[in-house]
């Protein structure tokens, strides 16, 4: 299988799955449990399939956010809520978010049940790989749910953090910090620098710096705007292909037709999603 298939299969369903991370069910559900922080929710509730865990250990997993800002959010937050509360509330708010988006008659559909009983035994060909996959690791032990919407939305939150682990290991093996990652990411055009600094808190000192770093390494252009070098080019594909190399073997296990099926019945959904406003347009 060309591992272009399998991203084009994980990105048709990603909004099933990144909606979480912006519907004001989530928000509500978070602030039910005593959490006054909003970044509080996001990342406690990410991270508590992993267990009570550090700030150290969110850092290192979620990558590209300014350690201060996770130390701030996670101060306190399993004081607050065990990690298995923050799990329940967060699958609270996904099934309120979907039968917003979604309605009660294609919640219940036979296409969703179907989506999910195919995405489910994709998921759980990832599961069977969890070495070197920490944050894919702790959302793989979480029980499954019985609801298919929410079956569906498990699977593809599982296909994320697999997909998601595997970038963070060739964003390291190519020498890049957190904030580096993003640099590269706003360098090639996918998302606005300000979107990037601002959602992971980066002072314009610090992305000013780590511009600065990434052009002593001959990784983007001296002058004008933020663009490649054809060295930055070169290791920006030496990432996404390595991604997306690593992302592969769970979709590669069922093979096209199936991961063709899966998009099928997949963008209708995520179509939804994105009419109901789930997601912020970009």
């Amino acid at each position: 299988m060309d591992p272009i298939v399998a991203r084009k299969t994980w990105r048709t369903l990603e909004p099933i799955h990144g909606m979480i991370y912006f519907v004001p069910e989530a928000e509500a559900e978070y602030a039910h449990l005593g959490v006054t922080m909003q970044r509080t929710g996001y990342f406690a509730s990410r991270a508590a399939p992993m267990g009570a865990v550090t700030a150290d250990v969110v850092i290192s997993t979620f990558y590209n956010f300014n350690p201060a800002l996770v130390r701030a959010a996670m101060n306190g937050a399993w004081e607050i809520a065990s990690p298995l509360q923050f799990t329940n509330v967060r699958f609270r708010a996904v099934d309120a978010a979907l039968r917003r988006a979604w309605g009660d008659e294609m919640v219940r559909s036979p296409e969703v049940k179907t989506l999910a009983t195919l995405l489910r035994r994709v998921a759980e060909v990832a599961c069977e790989k969890p070495e070197g996959r920490p944050l894919f690791a702790g959302h793989s032990s979480v029980a499954w749910p019985e609801e298919p919407h929410l079956v569906l939305w498990h699977a593809q939150t599982l296909l994320r953090e697999f997909r998601g682990d595997g970038h963070i290991a060739a964003l390291t093996a190519e020498g890049l910090t957190g904030i580096e990652a993003l640099v590269s990411h706003a360098a090639s055009g996918d998302v606005p620098a300000q979107a990037l600094t601002s959602s992971r808190s980066w002072s314009d000192d610090e992305w000013s710096s780590a511009i600065d770093g990434m052009r002593t390494r001959g990784l983007v252009t001296k002058s004008g705007d933020l663009a490649f070098t054809p060295a930055g080019d070169e290791q920006r594909a030496r990432i996404e292909a390595t991604t997306d190399a690593l992302a592969t073997s769970p979709y590669l296990a069922f093979g096209e037709e199936v991961c063709e099926q899966i998009r099928q019945l997949g963008r209708p959904l995520s179509k939804a999603i994105m009419q109901a406003g789930l997601l912020p347009l970009r």
